[in-house]
């Protein structure tokens, strides 16, 4: 079966860093060299004191808004945490969903993290849903089985809407650690993930969904990371926070 094109999507995840002011800076900096670029979707995600600063800043724009967490639920009695109406109603596209940090650092399981991204659908966002193994997995060899059951249970039960998601690749294990996955590594992941995604579903939609790299992208290794079949684009974290190296990225997704 021919591979279907699949526009490459760049998303800057800012985490935890930039002050209102600050935010509004860098948008307005990648704004003014990407606000009419089209070979590739682009996707801001500031932390949430900033998002309606940089949705102000974006708007009328390609450039899109995206959260990096939220909760499932509509409304209700959960202190401290956001919804996917009041995303929405900032203007966000998009939500990180299942970040490794997430996972590793606050104890989101593969079912919480599919009740997010149910949500998130339902809410008319677009999950990005992150998957990865850490450094002792991939030593043990248990890479595949981990990635697979993350896959599996994150996706679980979404049916046609699998059609609206955009998966994240995370080499956890080459993040920060001092060792580095290979462009051939990450493709290798990500057409087991696309094959994953064939056996859950069909064949046509494991095609069609997008797979993000996010293991420390930047404008020295993107343009090798971009060039393999099955990576659909970048989960971008600290040359996110420099416009000119997010910018340099982006340009190389076409």
């Amino acid at each position: 079966m021919a591979k279907k094109l699949r526009k490459k999507i760049i998303a800057g995840n800012w985490k935890m860093n930039k002050s209102v002011s600050e935010a509004a800076d860098l948008a307005s900096d990648i704004k003014s060299d990407l606000a009419d670029y089209r070979d590739a979707d682009i996707v801001l995600c500031p932390p949430f004191t900033a998002l309606k600063t940089v949705s102000d800043v974006i708007t009328q724009t390609h450039i899109k808004l995206g959260a990096q967490n939220m909760h499932w639920a509509s409304d209700g009695a959960y202190t401290g945490e956001i919804s996917p109406s009041m995303l929405r109603d900032v203007f966000c596209h998009y939500v990180i969903l299942g970040h490794s940090e997430r996972r590793t650092m606050f104890n989101e399981t593969d079912e919480i993290v599919n009740k997010k991204v149910k949500a998130a659908i339902a809410g008319n966002l677009c999950p990005i849903v992150c998957v990865g193994e850490v450094l002792q997995e991939r030593e043990s060899g248990a890479a595949n089985d981990v990635v697979k059951k993350q896959v599996a249970g994150s996706l679980a039960g979404l049916g046609d809407d699998i059609g609206k998601v955009v998966i994240a690749y995370e080499p956890v294990w080459a993040i920060g650690t001092g060792k580095v996955a290979t462009p051939a590594q990450a493709q290798e992941m990500h057409a087991f993930i696309r094959g994953v995604l064939g056996s859950i579903f069909n064949e046509d939609i494991a095609q069609s969904i997008r797979i993000q790299y996010g293991g420390s992208m930047k404008p020295s290794n993107a343009g090798e990371l971009l060039s393999q079949p099955d990576i659909d684009g970048g989960l971008i974290g600290g040359a996110a926070l420099d416009a000119r190296s997010f910018v340099e990225i982006v340009r190389l997704a076409k």
